[in-house]
């Protein structure tokens, strides 16, 4: 029997592929008995930022970890492709969907037994799978550190927007992906220079909410928007509202631009990319609606700030996800220092595969280091200054020498191949 706790992306991916191998699997979810601050269903897998799963190019970091992904059957992966919506070169869904076909997957499995209470107690001498996610419950984190020994577990994130589509002034916004390519998938909101520079005005005298520790804790991916504006006047422009790449239909390039990405299959909703922000909600509206084409936006949902929670890995974790001192437990999601979610359902399959190694062959077998999933099992795991949680990148790949026209092909093929070989001898 092997013990789960939490069913979000990662939990979902190592109980699904745990559960295929003819392993009884107890998945533990505390949802809809007790919330979070951020989750708003009762649902697995469910997506509390964005909808979207980033590049589908192989020869990006985050597409070759999905094309690694693939050879694991992932769960994650099949409920996206099934519930996809547009967004060019990206992938990304409608989350409610998604999390639905997720939820049935797990419930319908003869294997998977499903435990709706929060895990209050953990036992060194279980086999078990902590994939709590960045919301793990204060009990449970209260566990964590007392047997890890640890000070504190938690940083902090924040949420964008999501905004009625009909509410969008379609007459002055324009449908375009950057540079053009693949569809038109985007809904872009064009800014001259005075308009921006009313808008920057307003957002740096916003009054925000935010916990007093979160400027010294925060994961430099999910800066909000007003923070960011913070660095200088023109980091937006330089960030989240670049307008390169996004000349309007009449030819003239606009100052900044605030996209907007579809949010659900049926183009109701939009989420505001980059747009995280801990505002105060009056303030939120006063400030969105100052954005050209979003004058009488309604949103549906407000940007907030919440509490993560991750481990500093490289101390107490190998390139398994497994608890060096404490060898029946493994990590995966968020809380073991991946971020995104490609990143932690990723890491689930990683410390299924592990873990069934373990219990088959009597060893852990960590995956390559050449592919993105074991570079990311070796990030989490060594030593760093200054740990952070860290998305797939090329930067934690051993380096190519070669022209950067050819460098992410190889990295590509150095990768397939090396997970082939990993194959071969036996998952």
């Amino acid at each position: 029997m092997i013990k789960i706790i939490g069913a979000g992306l990662a939990g979902s991916e190592a109980a699904y592929y745990l559960a295929n191998k003819g392993y009884k699997v107890k998945l533990y979810e505390m949802r809809p008995k007790k919330n979070t601050p951020a989750h708003v269903t009762k649902n697995f897998a469910e997506l509390v930022c964005s909808n979207s799963f980033r590049s589908n190019d192989p020869l990006n970091a985050v597409g070759l970890l999905k094309v690694e992904m693939t050879y694991f059957n992932s769960l994650i992966l099949e409920a996206a492709h099934i519930h996809k919506v547009p967004a060019g070169s990206s992938l990304a869904v409608d989350r409610n969907l998604f999390s639905e076909y997720v939820t049935e997957k797990i419930k319908n499995h003869e294997n998977i037994e499903v435990i709706h209470e929060e895990v209050t107690s953990l036992n060194p001498n279980e086999y078990t799978i902590i994939a709590a996610g960045p919301l793990a419950s204060d009990l449970l984190s209260k566990q964590i550190q007392d047997h890890l020994h640890l000070e504190s577990l938690n940083f902090f994130d924040a949420v964008a927007p999501i905004i009625d589509a009909k509410s969008i002034n379609m007459d002055i916004v324009y449908l375009k992906s950057r540079y053009d390519k693949d569809e038109a998938a985007y809904i872009n909101c064009p800014m001259n220079k005075q308009e921006y520079l009313e808008f920057y005005k307003a957002l740096m005298t916003a009054e925000s909410v935010a916990p007093k520790d979160f400027e010294n804790n925060v994961f430099e991916g999910c800066m909000p928007v007003e923070d960011m504006g913070k660095r200088g006047i023109d980091t937006l422009r330089f960030g989240p509202l670049k307008p390169v790449g996004l000349t309007k239909p009449n030819g003239e390039k606009p100052y900044a631009v605030v996209q907007l990405r579809q949010d659900d299959v049926n183009k109701t909703m939009y989420n505001m990319v980059g747009f995280q922000t801990h505002m105060k909600w009056g303030d939120q509206k006063r400030v969105i609606q100052m954005i050209p084409g979003l004058e009488n936006a309604e949103i549906l949902r407000y940007g907030v700030i919440h509490k993560n929670t991750y481990l500093e890995s490289p101390k107490h974790l190998n390139n398994a996800f497994q608890v060096r001192d404490i060898p029946k437990w493994f990590f995966a999601g968020q809380i073991s220092g991946v971020e995104g979610y490609i990143e932690s359902a990723a890491s689930g399959l990683n410390v299924a595969i592990n873990l069934h190694n373990l219990l088959t062959q009597g060893e852990i077998r960590p995956l390559p280091v050449d592919t993105m999933m074991g570079a990311m099992a070796r990030y989490i795991s060594n030593y760093h200054q200054y740990f952070v949680p860290m998305n797939a990148n090329f930067g934690l790949f051993d380096q190519i020498e070669a022209h950067k026209t050819v460098r992410k092909q190889m990295y590509h093929d150095r990768s397939i191949n090396a997970l082939k070989e990993y194959i071969k001898g036996g998952i």
